[in-house]
């Protein structure tokens, strides 16, 4: 069969396209009704800096719980800073060495107006609903080492005073990283050993080990408490595998962020089901693109497909052009950039030529079966993280896919706007989504 035109495919999606209301009509939400059975649905983004991807994916998260009993929000974010937010939304009280949330590079990424818009109408959509019922919200990362370090002390001290000496003493290997875990990956690499790996792995198999009897004080605190100590456990394994390079310590966030996932859905029982937020290149299926099979990388959406099949649905967004709010590198001061319109050899140079403003496009097999046979060769596909170089675009910020095989379906807007950050001090530590900026 004939390859189509670039022209030709952009007019199919022109006809394939579902044009999307306005962000702040109410009726956003609703073709996504599509996804309602799923167990899990993961919203993407091209960049972490973008309004229009973060309204979106509140405004499509809002209707999957308010009509489809979607229970669960999970976030590319570390679990102690999701944790603040979770007890603002449920009304759970604050633990004795709460501090705010989210103050570390990149500030924004969290701390918007976008985000807090959401998460005050999740806190209302909570007030009126048993404690039981109401929707949670949960950080899937594994940074903030020091703040999850202390949140599992806290937990034992009240629950089990003698396994909290005991865990006192194992996590002090960390002590003179506690601040910049960077450092315990250096010294691990350069000794030959990893000093603290049977310590954290013991602290966690001894916590779940006696989970019935936690849980059965309190089974929220003993999630975050669990929750905590994998993060110490697989953050020690992070930390030294960025040192060796290669796919390591990708494949170690990720499967992290799975298992994370996971627990939290195993915890609210068998009937619930979770809305994640996080960037494109960890919710398309990374086997389908460069990341997978040349770097051998995987992802959260990779491991989703694998473990839910079809009642995984993995919905990616783009954009062609206008601005982010985004760092020169890291620890750089928040600049809005002007985003370069979309190259010509890009999936989003053939939705921008479609014509369509904003649209919703299934890629799920059997929808538009000639479209999505004409999008299945790999093309670029743009990924903006924390960091953005306009100047270095084609090699920093584009990699090879397969669209229609990377998500089940694609959300555009063709031309974006940065997040409107929160004023708030940055505090010193290891940086979000550190090394990668993904």
């Amino acid at each position: 069969m004939e390859t189509p035109s670039d022209a030709a495919i952009a007019a199919m999606i022109r006809e394939a396209a579902e044009p999307l209301p306005d962000l702040d009509d109410p009726a956003f939400g609703d073709l996504f009704d599509r996804f309602a059975e799923a167990r899990v649905v993961l919203l993407g983004e091209a960049s972490h800096g973008t309004s229009e991807f973060y309204r979106a994916r509140a405004a499509i998260t809002r209707r999957l719980i308010e009509r489809h009993g979607f229970s669960i929000v999970a976030v590319e974010a570390d679990w102690p800073d999701a944790a603040s937010i979770d007890r603002h939304v449920r009304q759970r009280p604050d633990p004795k060495h709460a501090e705010p949330p989210f103050r570390r590079f990149p500030t924004w990424m969290w701390r918007n107006t976008e985000v807090e818009a959401f998460t005050e109408w999740l806190r209302g959509w909570n007030e009126s609903r048993p404690a039981e019922a109401r929707t949670s919200f949960h950080g899937l990362d594994l940074y903030n080492l020091s703040a999850s370090l202390r949140s599992v002390i806290d937990y034992l001290d009240e629950v089990d005073p003698e396994a909290a000496a005991v865990a006192r003493e194992r996590y002090g290997c960390f002590q003179p990283w506690v601040e910049e875990p960077q450092g315990y990956g250096r010294m691990a690499l350069s000794r030959g050993y990893s000093r603290c790996e049977r310590a954290v792995v013991k602290t966690l198999t001894d916590m779940l080990g006696k989970q019935m009897d936690y849980a059965a004080g309190d089974g929220d605190d003993f999630l975050d408490a669990s929750a905590n100590a994998r993060l110490v456990k697989n953050a020690e394994a992070y930390y030294r595998a960025v040192y060796y390079g290669g796919a390591e310590s990708w494949n170690l966030r990720d499967t992290h962020m799975f298992e994370t996932l996971c627990a939290v859905l195993e915890a609210r029982g068998p009937e619930a089901k979770a809305v994640v937020w996080a960037h494109n290149s960890h919710i398309g299926d990374a086997s389908k693109t460069d990341m997978g099979r040349e770097r051998g990388e995987l992802n959260i959406g990779q491991l989703c497909r694998e473990r839910f099949g079809r009642d995984a649905a993995l919905i990616g967004f783009g954009t062609h052009d206008g601005e982010v709010a985004c760092a020169s590198d890291w620890d750089a001061p928040l600049e809005v950039k002007p985003v370069n319109p979309s190259r010509p050899d890009s999936y989003e140079r053939l939705a921008h030529d479609s014509g369509v403003e904003r649209f919703l496009l299934d890629l799920r097999d059997g929808v538009h079966g000639p479209l999505r046979t004409a999008l299945l060769d790999p093309r670029l596909e743009r990924f903006i993280g924390v960091i953005y170089r306009p100047e270095t675009e084609r090699w920093s910020h584009y990699a090879r896919c397969s669209l229609p095989e990377q998500f089940d379906a694609w959300v555009w807007f063709d031309e974006t706007s940065a997040v409107t950050p929160l004023v708030t001090g940055q505090r010193a530590g290891a940086d979000e989504t550190w090394p990668s900026g993904l």
